[in-house]
C-alpha cells in the first residue's frame, strides 16, 4: 500500500508558476513509477506527465511540453511537478498517482491516487 500527498495547489495569474508536491510514504518509492493526471469541472480526468521508477524516463501530454517539468527526489519520496508558463486552461483539480513497473498514460492503470490539490489559474 502507498500513501500519497500532495500539496502545493493555489490561485496564480496566468504566465506565473506553481511546483506542486507529492509526498509517498508506506512502500519502497523506488518500487512506483509516478504521473500527474489532472480533471476539469465537467471533464474527464486526463493525463498530464509521468515519470519512470528510475527518474530517466519521463512522458509529457502535448498541452504541457515545455511548460512543465516533473521530478522525483528519492530521498524524500516525493515527486514534483514544476509548472511555468500556466494558462487559465491549466485550471483544474491535479491527481499524483503511483503503478509498479512501468509508467502510463491512462489513469485506469494506476494503482494508487492521492486526494489531489487545486490548482487555479486566472487571466
Amino acid at each position: 500500500q502507498v500513501q500519497l500527498v500532495e500539496s502545493g495547489g493555489g490561485l496564480v495569474q496566468a504566465g506565473g508558476s506553481l511546483r506542486l508536491s507529492c509526498a509517498a510514504s508506506g512502500r519502497t518509492f523506488g518500487n512506483y513509477a509516478m504521473a500527474w493526471f489532472r480533471q476539469a469541472p465537467g471533464k474527464e480526468r486526463e493525463f498530464v506527465v509521468s515519470i519512470s521508477r528510475s527518474g530517466r524516463s519521463t512522458s509529457y501530454a502535448d498541452s504541457v511540453k515545455g511548460r512543465f517539468t516533473i521530478s522525483r527526489d528519492v530521498a524524500k519520496s516525493t515527486v514534483y511537478l514544476q509548472m511555468n508558463s500556466l494558462k487559465p486552461e491549466d485550471t483544474a483539480v491535479y491527481y499524483c498517482a503511483a503503478r509498479t513497473w512501468l509508467p502510463h498514460a491512462q489513469a485506469d492503470e494506476y494503482d494508487y491516487w492521492g486526494q489531489g490539490t487545486q490548482v487555479t489559474v486566472s487571466s
